[in-house]
């Protein structure tokens, strides 16, 4: 079901607001654009700013926006196992078709807190779970064998592998097997991550470049040698904008591109600030590189 260019979601603002006009012209541009799915409510969604309630209704209006057009994996992640339970049973109940789930951060459990920590989230709920695996962010890194107890549950479908290891990707398809969903975090990665096994992205350039995000996925899974190297030139070409989106803390710089494209304002909440005018600078060079925007 979750494969190809699933995008991590930016939340536009507008006065500090949630920005709900523009949040439904956002889906409806990758419903037009070949996205394969939608994840609201990601950290590229700024969830840690989100109240509550604005966490809810992002999910809400993105699965009744998409309307069961592509798969909807919702943010229900958090550093409290009852909080996470709470966002993952509202995402059910609001429609959506599974659940993307941070690793707890700050708190640093073990091995064996996490697995209790999902396998309590998989205790209460019926939707399909991806792990996100985040050690950069989290600090915490789930091993492969602590996934692989948890991939016994009922619920627990696979991973967004945020390592930057493309050698996890060899010993988690060796050690749980090709039904174990597994999506790269790492934009850079996506077409070897694919080549070697992976079978998709939770991406935040999607949000920029729908269109060639997804023609590389669909490309870089081909039997077709000429399509292949059509995956290639793509990733190619995308390369220098993965690199500018992350030369500051992730969504500011995908925010300020999506603003040069026309798509919403840049506005990111505190403790977030907008990109530095150095960064602006390389994430439109990247985009003119790309030929998303003229010079």
């Amino acid at each position: 079901m979750f494969k190809g260019s699933n995008v991590a979601l930016i939340t536009p603002f507008k006065n500090n607001e949630l920005d709900e006009e523009t949040y439904i012209k956002l889906i409806n541009f990758h419903l037009e654009n070949g996205t394969n799915g939608l994840v609201p409510a990601g950290t590229t969604g700024e969830s840690p700013t989100l109240s509550h309630s604005e966490h809810e209704k992002v999910i809400e209006l993105c699965i009744n926006e998409s309307n069961g057009k592509i798969p909807v994996i919702a943010g229900t992640g958090s550093n409290s196992t009852e909080e996470a339970i709470s966002l993952t049973k509202h995402a059910e109940k609001a429609g959506a078709d599974g659940a993307l789930v941070v690793t707890p951060y700050y708190n640093k459990p073990t091995q064996e807190g996490l697995y209790q920590h999902y396998k309590a989230i998989n205790d209460n709920t019926g939707l399909p779970i991806i792990i996100y695996n985040i050690p950069g962010r989290c600090v915490i890194d789930m091993s492969v064998d602590t996934m692989a107890r948890l991939f016994e549950l009922k619920n627990i479908a696979g991973v967004k592998d945020a390592t930057g290891d493309l050698n996890r990707l060899d010993q988690t398809i060796k050690k749980l097997g090709p039904n174990f969903i597994q999506l790269t975090g790492e934009d850079g990665l996506a077409f070897e991550f694919n080549k070697r096994g992976g079978v998709g992205i939770i991406s935040v350039t999607a949000n920029i470049a729908p269109k060639l995000c997804s023609d590389m996925q669909k490309f870089s899974k081909s039997d077709s040698d000429n399509e292949i190297k059509e995956a290639e030139r793509i990733d190619s070409l995308l390369q220098p904008v993965h690199k500018s989106l992350f030369a500051e803390s992730n969504p500011a710089p995908v925010k300020y591109a999506a603003k040069l494209l026309g798509l919403c304002d840049d506005a990111v909440r505190l403790p977030l600030v907008k990109i530095m005018d150095e960064t602006k600078l390389k994430v439109k060079n990247s985009l003119v590189s790309a030929k998303l925007i003229n010079e």
